[in-house]
């Protein structure tokens, strides 16, 4: 995909969206703006029904999906939890079974989600690329529509949360965006583009999957190994090419956070606003405290994405305790 969704096709989005939810709110917390050093907002998109913000897309595709294809046998997605959990929650709305494929030692939690939303679960592979190939091969074998992670609908659908924070805080400066497979990123780019926002957006990766980080230094596609990291949402391995292009016209500038940093923006997210984060979740506050000292933080007024709260209890424990990562 490489033309982005339009205000109408967001607005339209939104639409189906919040048949299903309400927008989710975006507050400014004065104990981690202390630790910021600067006004930040953050969009909670841990409120939303799976504790993600993929569920706006997975509600837009499906469905469109089920108007278009009544008769359809059956979905299959590959995930490490969240667009699993999207794509489940959305199907059971429309009486569609779900195949989920997960790498093995996934989150339990996440796990035992998808299948409370009715998923038949399979565990294959080392990460997330892996489950894709696996996911591939059974919606050939099967006859099952393949819900990959990265789809117009998928974007126009998650545009919808920056599009709320955009309107509600036109003033913001810049952006800490997560970068997984790029759908977050996608949507980010997409609002400010609809809205002729000047804001600048700051992708961000973990130190353990830097394919995206890569991939802006080259300025070309660079695939780069992923090792285990508390941010496991964001661990891609293979760079998505729409995201690609958009990152290399559109971004300000992609960093990367280490584990130790994300597991401090976790504390700091329960501690200033007793929300609980994921890994993923917390990159793009770690980002912000990383760079405090920068322009683009110093004395600005800052969005940050909190993208998720699923987080299993001992890994929260550890992260806690400090004994995390």
């Amino acid at each position: 995909m490489n033309q982005l969704p339009t205000l109408s096709d967001i607005e339209a989005a939104a639409v189906i969206v919040y048949g299903a939810m309400p927008p989710t709110p975006q507050f400014s917390w004065p104990l981690l703006n202390e630790a910021v050093g600067t006004e930040a907002w953050v969009k909670h998109e841990n409120h939303t029904p799976i504790g993600a913000f993929k569920v706006r897309g997975g509600l837009v595709h499906l469905a469109r999906l089920a108007a278009q294809r009544p008769r359809l046998p059956g979905l299959v997605v590959a995930t490490r939890g969240n667009h699993g959990q999207s794509v489940a929650w959305a199907a059971r709305r429309h009486g569609l079974p779900v195949t989920i494929v997960v790498p093995h030692g996934n989150s339990v939690d996440k796990n035992n989600a998808m299948r409370a939303m009715g998923a038949t679960l399979i565990e294959h592979g080392h990460d997330v690329q892996d489950a894709r190939e696996h996911a591939v091969a059974l919606a050939e074998r099967l006859g099952l529509h393949m819900v990959h992670a990265y789809l117009p609908d998928l974007v126009a659908g998650v545009a919808t949360g920056w599009l709320e924070l955009l309107r509600a805080r036109p003033a913001l400066d810049t952006l800490f965006v997560p970068m997984g497979i790029g759908t977050g990123f996608s949507g980010a780019v997409a609002a400010r583009q609809a809205l002729g926002h000047g804001v600048r957006i700051v992708g961000v990766v973990s130190e353990a999957a830097p394919a995206y980080l890569s991939t802006w230094q080259a300025r070309r596609a660079v695939e780069a190994p992923v090792r285990p990291t508390i941010a496991d949402g964001v661990a891609c391995r293979v760079p998505e090419p729409a995201v690609v292009a958009l990152m290399l016209d559109h971004a300000d500038d992609v960093i990367a956070v280490g584990d130790a940093e994300v597991a401090a923006a976790m504390r700091l997210y329960f501690h200033a606003t007793h929300n609980l984060v994921e890994g993923a979740g917390a990159v793009a506050l770690a980002a912000a405290l990383k760079l405090k000292d920068d322009r683009r933080v110093r004395g600005r007024e800052i969005g940050l994405a909190l993208t998720g709260g699923n987080v299993d209890a001992p890994v929260f424990r550890g992260v806690l305790a400090e004994s995390l990562p």
